[in-house]
């Protein structure tokens, strides 16, 4: 068939072929579009490996790009843990871990309950993990978790608060990763030191337009104390609710790359924080910090910022999803540079101690010291090691972040800024503390409201039972040996007579 078309397109022309022109035409088409997809669709890690007996920690792991890291992660052996905003006992999530477990072959996927928008929620899981004795494995904590808000077409946009009165973007695209880490750090740090820790933020290219300015940052995240008082705390409702009435704050700057920004520099200060604890065995610290721009993808989160969360936009989208198909990834495109970043070795704690040993023994090599240079056996070892790892495992650490399954320098310089860390550290702390004493009060005033509540339900019910059992009283009169007297005008008094 081939070679008669051939020879016929030879010796008398393609115009001798029938819709020859048009099969070309079709044929170019797809090939472009195949290429663009190709080009839009972005890297593929070459990484490869078994997960079997490690364990992963994963927020953001019920959809978008963390339930195509946690599908992967578990078909690789992997224990996944889920940390979700609904309780373990929910059909949506017993349903989703159930057909998890079936797809990849892999029981090890549990689920625990962490609202991301409460910070009392984070802190009952996290102190329960530290508290557990021997402290318990953990090999990563991946971070995929992220809200954007919705904008109108000219920028602007109701803001949302969350339950201790702060902004849904700020809290749950930040201050949540700093909370949970912060507590879970311990947990971190005494792992032994032959175990790969890392952990894994999700970043976003949003950075760029943040700005952090500590002293409006509080009124910009913060929802004023006479706003953020009115909650639903009646004994009535089982759950208290932030108040959905609107409160117009300034929206300068935007939050969304504010808390991006704000989760790009606590990251880098958290890797310090991690390498400067001392180990009881005097060994090196073995947690490495890693932050992922997965780029655009098909993502939930996606759809609602494109269709600004209405249903005329949500009608433009799919009009125009072939578009849409066309330039943005799918998760699974979009979780290749998470999956590197968990499979490649480069990124290792002992990969950094590696390079270290390799530039020290460069610096001694230098200064002429070759025979100590070169010692050792382990020491060889370590510079044919890091011939391998070369340009591989810098990390957050040394201002890099991995996009496209390969490593850029951060583009704001706040993010390698010693003193701009300090301040949102001791900012975010303060922060949390405030909040958390709210919201304990609140607990405890709303504790008492339905203690109240249930003991004055209990008591009419009583009243109720009492006033029923005295309307009853002579109707029926209990004789002796449990006989009853029969009441007039009964079958049995009237055959008695």
């Amino acid at each position: 068939m081939p070679i008669p078309f051939i020879a016929q397109t030879a010796f008398d022309g393609l115009s001798s072929i029938p819709y020859a022109y048009s099969g070309l035409k079709v044929v170019a088409c797809l090939c472009l579009i195949a290429l663009l997809k190709s080009y839009f669709g972005g890297a593929q890690h070459t990484a490869d490996g078994v997960l079997h007996s490690k364990v992963i920690m994963i927020t953001g792991g019920t959809s978008g790009i963390g339930s195509s890291i946690a599908a992967d992660l578990a078909q690789r052996g992997a224990q996944i843990i889920l940390l979700t905003k609904y309780s373990p006992s929910d059909l949506f999530l017993v349903e989703y871990i159930e057909d998890l477990r079936a797809k990849t072959n892999n029981e090890l996927i549990y689920a625990e309950q962490v609202d991301l928008s409460s910070l009392h929620s984070i802190r009952l899981f996290a102190t329960k993990w530290v508290d557990n004795a021997p402290p318990r494995r953990l090999d990563m904590v991946i971070l995929c978790a992220s809200t954007q808000n919705p904008r109108s077409s000219s920028g602007s946009g109701k803001t949302k608060y969350t339950v201790d009165g702060l902004d849904e973007e700020w809290q749950v695209n930040y201050l949540a990763n700093y909370h949970l880490l912060s507590i879970l750090s311990p947990a971190l740090r005494a792992q032994p030191p032959d175990r790969d820790v890392r952990v894994i933020f999700a970043g976003c290219a949003g950075y760029i337009g943040g700005k952090l300015d500590f002293n409006a940052l509080e009124e910009y995240t913060s929802l004023s104390s006479m706003a953020a008082g009115t909650t639903t705390t009646s004994p009535k409702s089982k759950k208290s609710k932030p108040s959905t009435s609107s409160t117009t704050i300034s929206r300068k700057p935007p939050m969304f790359a504010t808390s991006k920004l704000a989760l790009l520099t606590f990251a880098r200060s958290f890797q310090s924080h991690l390498s400067a604890y001392s180990r009881p065995d005097k060994q090196p610290p073995n947690a490495r910090v890693l932050v992922v721009d997965p780029g655009l993808s098909r993502t939930p989160g996606t759809r609602r910022w494109i269709t600004r969360g209405s249903l005329w936009g949500l009608l433009v989208y799919l009009l125009t999803w072939p578009l849409w198909w066309l330039i943005l990834k799918s998760p699974q495109q979009g979780a290749q540079s998470f999956l590197m970043a968990v499979l490649e070795m480069g990124f290792s704690a002992e990969a950094v101690h590696a390079v270290s040993a390799a530039e020290n023994i460069a610096k001694n090599a230098g200064n002429g010291d070759k025979k100590r240079a070169t010692s050792t056996t382990a020491a060889v070892a370590a510079v044919e090691d890091v011939s391998k790892l070369a340009g591989v495992g810098m990390g957050i650490e040394k201002g890099k972040i991995i996009k496209e399954c390969k490593e850029r320098d951060v583009l704001r310089p706040e993010i390698m800024d010693d003193n701009v860390a300090k301040e949102l550290w001791e900012f975010s702390e303060r922060q949390i503390e405030a909040r958390e004493k709210e919201g304990a009060v609140l607990r405890a005033l709303e504790k008492k409201e339905r203690e109240a509540w249930e003991k004055e339900k209990k008591e009419k019910e009583k009243e109720k039972e009492q006033a029923k059992g005295n309307g009853g009283e002579g109707i029926e009169v209990s004789g002796s040996k449990g006989n009853k007297t029969k009441a007039p005008g009964s079958r049995r008094s009237r055959k008695a007579k």
